[in-house]
């Protein structure tokens, strides 16, 4: 397909990063929770020790069966392979830049700070959520899990229990009280 019609920036394909997760702000560094970087650290060397040797072998049989143009199992095995290594280079990075922060060790337990667990109340609908402050390739807002670089992360860090916190959310601006400060 031609490359007018991807949504995919050349520079993305290249750097392997997948599309959707934001790239770090310029200038930071890739923090990561132990589990977070556990999670990354296996999914590499899964893809590097069996995944792509096994897609490896596949792709060899198929281009030894003769004429490339119209074997599916080989043109679909180069693409998979492409793949592959995009996000092997894509996970290298992130592996090699990430520092690991345990929220176990944090000193400033009164505060938020990266790895914390907040329990807040929204106060326009008196609904109680708990968020995680997690590093960017952990982050699953339907678990709770936010990014650090998140407009309701940032807008949490530094405050304490009892605070009010304003952001502005894509329903507008909204106003949260922090009920509980946690790190586990």
């Amino acid at each position: 397909m031609n490359k007018a019609f991807v949504k995919e920036s050349e520079q993305d394909e290249e750097n392997g990063d997948p599309v959707g997760v934001p790239a770090l702000p310029p200038g930071t560094k890739n923090y990561v929770t132990p589990a977070g970087h556990a999670a990354l650290r296996a999914e590499f060397e899964r893809l590097v020790k069996v995944e792509r040797p096994q897609l490896t072998q596949v792709v060899a049989w198929a281009a030894s069966n003769g004429d490339r143009s119209e074997n599916g199992d080989y043109i679909y095995g180069k693409k998979r392979l492409r793949e592959m290594d995009r996000r092997i280079r894509y996970l290298t990075k992130r592996l090699d830049n990430a520092v690991v922060v345990d929220p176990v060790h944090q000193s400033n337990l009164d505060q938020v700070f990266f790895g914390a667990a907040v329990t807040v109340t929204y106060l326009d609908i008196d609904e109680e959520v708990i968020y995680r402050i997690v590093g960017i390739d952990e982050a699953n807002p339907g678990t709770g899990a936010i990014s650090w670089i998140s407009p309701l992360a940032r807008a949490l860090m530094k405050a304490r229990e009892g605070d009010v916190v304003r952001f502005l959310s894509p329903a507008g601006l909204r106003e949260i009280e922090i009920v509980e400060i946690s790190y586990s």
